[in-house]
């Protein structure tokens, strides 16, 4: 039986390793040297004061070492594939000649000697270090380092596993039937022993040595026997060996097929060629490979990863995500762009499309807060498309489609969209106004002489931010009958038009208004603006193009929280200060090509020379500083 599992392995491992397809990525990589290198000067980053300072604690971090060889001005990717039935990653890399290259590997990594040579194949040169299993394959124009990661698969060490378990049990059984055959003495002719690869039964005492046989050799010849001893997983050293050599050879065929007939340079129409570093993930194999790794721990308590959502269901409802990454003088942001399929990016774009409940804005401050951030959706169509969405993610063939329909029936039916909705209609929205020095009530945590726990109360001056928390619900009855019951309850305290929470006391007075439509939770009463004031102009205009928006002003928030730093302190978060104006956020509503968009962005109030030489001058005085 081992022998056929045997032979059944390398066939699918030959199999597999023929089926590979360099076209097949699930994740793709592309730093745009030719974009970014119109903007900053490689040189002035890698030569900057702080990096020279750090390298020269660090010299293998020395990236210069690297210029001599590496066109960074072009672009450089890194692509790969975790689901394809045989897994890898490349980078392509563009040199500056074949030779550059081959003297570095033999300057820094003693390539060329008789256990770690270069083969130079003409059109191009190979080499793998002795030890790893990548391989550096290169031309004049391109270095690649390729690597095949797929591993034994498990089935096969479960077969193992299992069948071991059983010789044991039986040589317990039936041993006095067997023949023994006794190990033969050091330097003694070797016992011929037929294939497959087989563990000899134990012998009596647990301390003998049992005898294995070794599978490299051909399944005709006479194989020569090992001393074992006795671990019981020695014998998939023996098949990984056997693997890891298929893996090696299959491996060099691929490299050959790159560059036999000239290599060419991989790209993805997935890609921003505009961006300075552009990412894009398959979020079905994303998912997959986490699904992996909560399915086995349920498969093996019961069985019950064949009730989880089909990892290929969430593949359906996102294509994929990009990162996208720029640099300029004036901002450096991040842009996150997933795409959707047709039915999700239909959902999500009815979710997004709200308009405002304007009486929201009574409740906005008149003057630039120094933080604020602002989310609206449509939560009626939220609730009406979740449950068929919820349908299509947990189809899986244990689950028949009528089965979820009933419970998605039941949920319906149990739910009222609308009247749910309007507990919470979408609007929300938080701000930070300012800091304000108080007095508050803090209990302290004691023990008396009987190590009994002593609770006291006492005042302390502290610095507490002021805030606001504001959001609307539509409901005619229900938030005034929750806020009664916290009367009735004593947790809230009426006064007038507004409610004051009683109990903590660590971030001031708590009060609660609701006005309307209007449910407010704040620390202070003296920024709301009943809907006047420049700020709800400038953020309903905002708002109008957005689903999220939002910002957080540097310098009045440092200037605001560092009254009470230390000198040195204060000096450096003065000097982020005079060097970024803001952090802001923002997602549009509209969606395009299914595409749905959230960009995070740091503002520069410097715009002379390049964001990321800013942020190592910056970085460079503060460490000076110390």
């Amino acid at each position: 039986m081992k022998q056929f599992y045997s032979l059944f392995l390398i066939f699918a491992i030959q199999f597999s390793f023929a089926q590979i397809n360099q076209e097949k990525y699930d994740y793709f990589v592309q730093f745009n040297g030719n974009q970014l290198s119109k903007k900053v000067d490689i040189n002035q980053v890698l030569n900057h004061p702080i990096i020279t300072k750090y390298i020269s604690k660090k010299p293998d971090f020395d990236l210069r070492k690297y210029t001599s060889i590496i066109k960074l001005d072009q672009k450089i990717t890194i692509h790969g594939s975790f689901l394809d039935s045989v897994p890898y990653y490349q980078f392509t890399i563009p040199i500056k000649g074949k030779e550059a290259v081959k003297q570095y590997l033999t300057e820094k990594l003693g390539a060329g000697t008789e256990n770690n040579a270069i083969q130079d194949l003409g059109k191009y040169s190979v080499f793998t270090p002795k030890g790893v299993k990548k391989t550096l394959a290169w031309n004049d124009e391109f270095l690649v380092i390729f690597e095949l990661t797929k591993r034994l698969p498990k089935k096969y060490y479960e077969e193992t596993t299992s069948t071991a378990v059983m010789d044991s049990v039986a040589a317990v059984d039936y041993y006095e039937n067997d023949t023994i055959v006794e190990a033969p003495a050091y330097g003694d002719p070797a016992v011929p022993v037929p294939s497959p690869p087989k563990i000899a039964e134990p012998s009596v005492s647990k301390n003998d040595p049992v005898v294995f046989t070794d599978p490299a050799a051909g399944t005709d010849a006479v194989q020569e026997e090992y001393q074992y001893d006795g671990n019981p997983y020695e014998e998939y050293t023996v098949e990984q060996a056997e693997f890891d050599r298929k893996l090696a050879e299959n491996q060099s065929e691929i490299i050959k097929h790159l560059f036999e007939n000239g290599f060419t340079a991989p790209n993805s129409a997935k890609i921003n060629i505009g961006a300075d570093i552009s990412t894009w993930v398959d979020y079905g194999g994303m998912i997959s490979t986490l699904y992996s790794a909560y399915s086995l721990p349920m498969a093996l308590f019961g069985g019950y990863d064949k009730y989880l959502p089909m990892q290929k269901n969430f593949g359906d409802f996102v294509k994929g995500i990009n990162f996208d990454f720029y640099f300029d003088n004036d901002n450096a942001r991040i842009e996150e762009i997933v795409e959707y399929s047709k039915e999700i990016a239909d959902a999500v774009g009815k979710i997004g499309d709200r308009k405002i409940n304007k009486n929201i804005f009574n409740y906005f401050p008149s003057e630039k807060p120094l933080g604020y951030m602002s989310y609206h959706i449509n939560t009626k169509a939220a609730l009406e498309k979740f449950p068929s969405l919820m349908s299509d993610m947990f189809q899986n063939p244990k689950f028949a489609k009528e089965d979820i329909a009933i419970i998605t029936d039941l949920i319906s039916t149990i739910v009222d969209e609308e009247a749910t909705a309007k507990l919470f209609d979408g609007d929300l929205s938080a701000f930070l106004y300012n800091v304000k020095e108080v007095e508050v009530m803090t209990k302290k945590y004691s023990y008396d002489e009987n190590y009994e726990e002593k609770i006291t109360e006492e005042k302390v001056k502290k610095t507490i931010p002021l805030f606001s928390v504001v959001f609307t619900s539509t409901h005619p009855t229900f938030g005034d009958k929750l806020l009664q019951l916290g009367v009735r309850k004593k947790i809230l305290t009426q006064n007038g038009n507004y409610y004051q929470i009683s109990g903590t006391k660590e971030y001031g007075d708590i009060y609660i208004l609701k006005d309307k439509d209007v449910v407010a939770v704040s620390n202070t009463l003296d920024h709301f603006s009943k809907g006047s004031g420049a700020f709800v102009k400038e953020t309903k205009k905002d708002l109008s193009k957005n689903v999220i928006f939002g910002k957080l002003n540097i310098s009045q928030t440092v200037k605001a929280f560092g009254q009470n730093a230390k000198e040195d302190d204060l000096n450096k978060l003065n000097r982020i200060a005079s060097q970024f104006s803001d952090f802001t956020m923002e997602s549009p509503k509209k969606l395009i090509d299914n595409k749905f968009k959230f960009v995070l962005k740091l503002n520069s109030l410097q715009t002379n020379k390049n964001i990321i030489l800013q942020t190592l001058d910056l970085a460079d005085e503060m460490m000076t500083s110390k």
